[in-house]
């Protein structure tokens, strides 16, 4: 088979396919879902590394947060508030509560219902988790002067609003928005 048949072949084998002949892009090249992705994946890294030195795997830290931020929870409000299952919370409240971290707690009355809290030792690990991720933040927006930083996390939040409309779930997103709008406000920066 000559080259040109070759050729003529391989055109056949892709239209057949659904492809068609034209070179294709490496991943990314023009999407920003895929830059978005990527940043996501090398921030998330560098927390997990740092998380590793407290013990912590990546995911547990949102826990300590969460809880840190609201002192005792349902084992429900705490999966609603991390979009998780209720299983997947439980599994990473049981192993925090094994590190000393976390407590449980049956509601009195009805044992159905379980609260959650920080330990003493919980509260050190929050204390030390937003260190950490100021860290991070300050590697990940080193680049960037303050109307960048700004304009991204205006932007972020925008395609966010985006993604929430389209999964029906734009209560979340907006209410967060208001509260980040409202800090803003506080310091004197534009919406």
């Amino acid at each position: 088979m000559g080259d040109k048949q070759k050729r003529d072949h391989q055109d056949e084998a892709a239209a057949v396919l659904g492809h068609t002949s034209k070179k294709m892009r490496p991943p990314g090249v023009r999407s920003v879902g895929w830059a978005l992705v990527q940043a996501a994946r090398l921030h998330r890294a560098r927390t997990g590394d740092r998380l590793a030195k407290l013990g912590l795997f990546a995911g547990q830290e949102q826990v300590v947060q969460a809880l840190a931020a609201a002192g005792t929870m349902t084992m429900g409000d705490l999966a609603a508030l991390l979009r998780v299952r209720p299983p997947t919370a439980s599994k990473t409240v049981t192993r925090l509560a094994a590190l000393g971290i976390v407590e449980r707690r049956a509601e009195s009355g009805d044992g159905r219902v379980v609260r959650v809290q920080l330990t003493e030792a919980g509260m050190a690990k929050a204390e030390a988790i937003e260190r950490i991720q100021e860290e991070v933040e300050a590697e990940l927006l080193d680049h960037l002067d303050k109307t960048d930083r700004r304009r991204l996390r205006k932007l972020l939040r925008k395609a966010a609003r985006g993604l929430a409309e389209a999964a029906g779930a734009s209560g979340q997103v907006a209410e967060a928005d208001a509260e980040i709008e409202a800090e803003d406000e506080t310091e004197g920066l534009p919406a």
